[in-house]
């Protein structure tokens, strides 16, 4: 389960960034997490409840923001929401795509005191 690890990262920007700013407390954290990124949501809520206990992030709100994914068709130019990295597009039917958006995994915002 490599959520586990992502979370451990997760907390380490964390404890890094509320350091920085000499707070305490986290209160709360907002990340962006595409649906290609790999990021099994399940697994994601479970490592998140085992992983923030006795941690800066313990109490915090999370908030995730699910990016939705879509691409560009090189062939023929339209952009077109994708599930899977090697979707066709819809209008021409080719495979040279260029995915723009749903790869994402980063720390968005922290509230911290």
């Amino acid at each position: 389960m490599h959520e586990l690890s992502i979370v451990m990262s997760i907390i380490n920007i964390a404890e890094q960034q509320a350091s920085q700013a000499r707070a305490t407390c986290v209160e709360e954290i907002e990340l962006d997490i595409g649906t290609l990124s790999g990021i099994e949501f399940g697994a994601l809520e479970f490592a998140w409840a085992e992983g923030v206990r006795r941690t800066i992030l313990e109490k915090a709100v999370r908030r995730i923001n699910k990016i939705e994914a879509s691409a560009d068709c090189i062939d023929c130019g339209i952009s077109f929401p994708v599930q899977h990295y090697y979707d066709p597009c819809p209008v021409c039917g080719g495979h040279l795509i260029n995915i723009t958006r749903g790869k994402e995994l980063r720390v968005r915002s922290l509230v911290v005191s």
